[in-house]
């Protein structure tokens, strides 16, 4: 469900629902769109309703608790929950919202990945130091996305001369390709142009697109296959403010999954090899 869908979900099932369970009329727990969201967005990840239920349910506990306390009508009173008292009956938020880089930064591209609570983006970087032409990977990588890299790096490396590269950068360098997060297990292709965009960001010192977000793998050639959960994916970037979206041109079927509104305020582009990639993320 998009966060929309769960919001309507929330206010016309869930909310009703939970509150009648624990004894109280629907409208003596005052839930404003805006606090609704916040609990999608800090205490649930997923792509379903199960735990934004749960949620709710913990919700109208504390409060019945809280009505029972102050020795007054469950049915009667009402309550207002705010942003302080949100935090207060559910904790503190368990998850750190998304936030698009501020500037348009050399070295760091933002990608779409998938996780079993939904969609994520998450940002690579690249530094190009002094060094002896190593290539060092960071950021708790498996083994596919760590052969994404060394991929990516590939085929610009092989097509130096044609970007106007200077082959020292390849010989007499370092770079290093970090993901954040590093406790984060992460792995999968589909970072592959993400990575590739990164390293030619940084080996060329031109800025990428702090609202351009992207997903694909790449191979020697270049060419950009298709991936998995564009859906989930549009929705991580659309949640995260990106106005961009790079995707593999054989996933073009794939886009009427995503929700009307979505696309509507998505740029949704089809690449099919990583120069058009470049042209459409770089500065």
């Amino acid at each position: 469900y998009t966060e929309e869908e769960k919001l309507q979900i929330a206010k016309r099932y869930l909310l009703p629902k939970q509150a009648e369970a624990n004894g109280i009329y629907v409208n003596s727990i005052i839930l404003s769109d805006d606090i609704i969201t916040r609990i999608i967005q800090d205490y649930t990840r997923e792509s379903g309703v199960r735990n934004l239920e749960r949620e709710i349910a913990n919700l109208c506990r504390k409060v019945a608790k809280n009505f029972v306390e102050k020795n007054v009508n469950l049915k009667q009173q009402k309550i207002i929950i705010d942003t302080e008292m949100l935090e207060k009956m559910l904790g503190v938020p368990k998850f750190k919202n998304e936030e698009k880089n501020e500037i348009n930064e050399i070295g760091a591209a933002t990608g779409l990945a998938w996780t079993s609570l939904g969609g994520k983006t998450l940002t690579i970087e690249v530094q190009i130091m002094k060094g002896k032409g190593e290539i060092m990977l960071t950021g708790h990588l498996g083994d596919v996305m760590k052969e994404s890299a060394k991929t990516a790096l590939g085929f610009i490396r092989s097509h130096a001369q044609e970007y106007g590269l200077d082959y020292t950068l390849f010989t007499d360098y370092d770079i290093h390709i970090h993901v954040p997060e590093g406790a984060v297990p992460k792995d999968g292709p589909s970072a592959g142009i993400t990575i590739a965009t990164a390293i030619f960001s940084a080996l060329t010192k031109k800025a990428v697109n702090k609202d351009v977000a992207m997903t694909g793998e790449i191979t020697l050639r270049g060419k950009i296959l298709s991936i998995g959960g564009l859906k989930e994916k549009t929705l991580a970037a659309h949640r995260m403010g990106i106005k961009k979206v790079l995707i593999p041109r054989e996933n073009s079927k794939d886009i009427a999954e995503i929700p009307e509104n979505i696309k509507k305020e998505l740029d949704i582009v089809l690449v099919d090899n990583i120069n058009n990639v470049f042209k459409q993320a770089l500065i």
